[in-house]
């Protein structure tokens, strides 16, 4: 995975620490809102999130890698309040985000998540659909419950951000088929489904603490440059990531047909490897045998990206987004303890292998 530069002068943040407080600030109040749906998606959800097994019992389950809860309880220290202020953004911004991911698990076809099947392999496509839809609802409650003018105007950065997700969701889907997407549409399209909720996450704490718009928008910079290296990085894991760390398949993209950012940099690159690549994934689109290639032909699809560069481009396009996240802070005045643990998540999203 890309390295992170990491300058000497940046002061030791322990980034497991800041995961752990924001999923422990934000899960007692996530399972109190879960608790609120009616059966069974009650329990659907608690399988989802990794709090049961299929048959009901509880489990230590891998909640997911908990970046965006920490970003929301730290993007409130911001303004001076304390962490807790965030939580109620932490736990809408995390329900939205598992909103979009039983949707996309059941769009994408992928049966596996967090090591183990998805909710839609387990319950069926009809639950995954309502607790989907139910997370989503739950999201705004959460925040307007609260009544005040801040938790207003942080609800509607979330439903833009949750639109913009959407936007970018239907994107990926449209670009699986057609032959050719440009660097330019698939950093777009990116920059909607990831970036757009990163960059929710990052300013949404500051709002509940009543931040003004400008240091808003500028969290919202950070986190949406954030998102674009934190994609970029999954683009990578999505071929070349060990299945033992991401959870999922072996070259996992290239199974789905993603338009993902190596592809893409790998087709527009010229050149042998890269006209190769172009014309077996257009007969790849017209295969009726695709579901059945051996691993053979799939690590061959994936030495042609690298041959063209895709790996190498997509890599520094990675590092390139953490320097812009890192570079929106200076427009905001904050305590240097939350600026250090702001640059020291953005090193953690490009150097993680799942």
């Amino acid at each position: 995975m890309p390295p992170a530069a990491t300058p000497a002068r940046r002061p030791a943040v322990d980034v497991t620490a800041l995961l752990e407080r924001g999923r422990n600030l934000a899960t007692p109040v996530l399972r109190a809102a879960v608790d609120r749906l009616a059966p069974p998606m009650d329990t659907v959800a608690a399988y989802h999130f990794g709090w049961i097994d299929a048959a009901g019992n509880p489990v230590d389950g891998d909640g997911g890698k908990a970046v965006r809860p920490a970003l929301a309880v730290l993007s409130a220290e911001v303004t001076g309040a304390a962490p807790e202020a965030g939580v109620p953004g932490a736990v809408a911004v995390e329900l939205v985000h598992n909103f979009s991911l039983l949707h996309d698990d059941l769009m994408d076809g992928d049966e596996q998540r967090r090591h183990r099947d998805t909710v839609w392999k387990v319950h069926g496509p009809a639950q995954a659909i309502l607790v989907g839809d139910a997370l989503f609802a739950l999201a705004g409650e959460v925040l307007l419950e609260l009544g005040t003018v801040e938790a207003g105007r942080a609800a509607r950065r979330l439903t833009a951000a949750t639109r913009a997700l959407i936007d970018g969701q239907a994107q990926d889907i449209s670009y699986e088929h057609r032959d050719r997407v440009s660097v330019e549409e698939c950093l777009e399209m990116e920059g909607n489904k990831t970036g757009s909720l990163l960059a929710c996450a990052s300013s949404i704490g500051a709002v509940l603490g009543g931040a003004d718009n400008t240091t808003a928008d500028a969290l919202e910079r950070y986190g949406y440059h954030l998102g674009l290296a934190f994609q970029a990085v999954d683009d990578l894991l999505g071929i070349w990531g060990d299945p033992e760390a991401t959870g999922k398949q072996t070259w996992s993209d290239l199974r789905q047909r993603k338009k993902s950012l190596p592809v893409v940099a790998a087709l527009a690159a010229g050149g042998p490897a890269s006209e190769q690549l172009g014309e077996i994934l257009a007969a790849d689109a017209k295969s009726s045998d695709f579901e059945n290639f051996s691993e053979e032909e799939f690590a061959a699809r994936a030495a042609l990206i690298e041959e063209a560069g895709g790996r190498e481009w997509t890599a520094a396009e990675a590092r390139r987004q953490h320097t812009i996240a890192i570079e929106a802070l200076d427009a905001v005045s904050m305590p240097d303890r939350v600026r250090d643990s702001f640059t020291a998540l953005a090193d953690f999203v490009v150097v993680r292998k799942r």
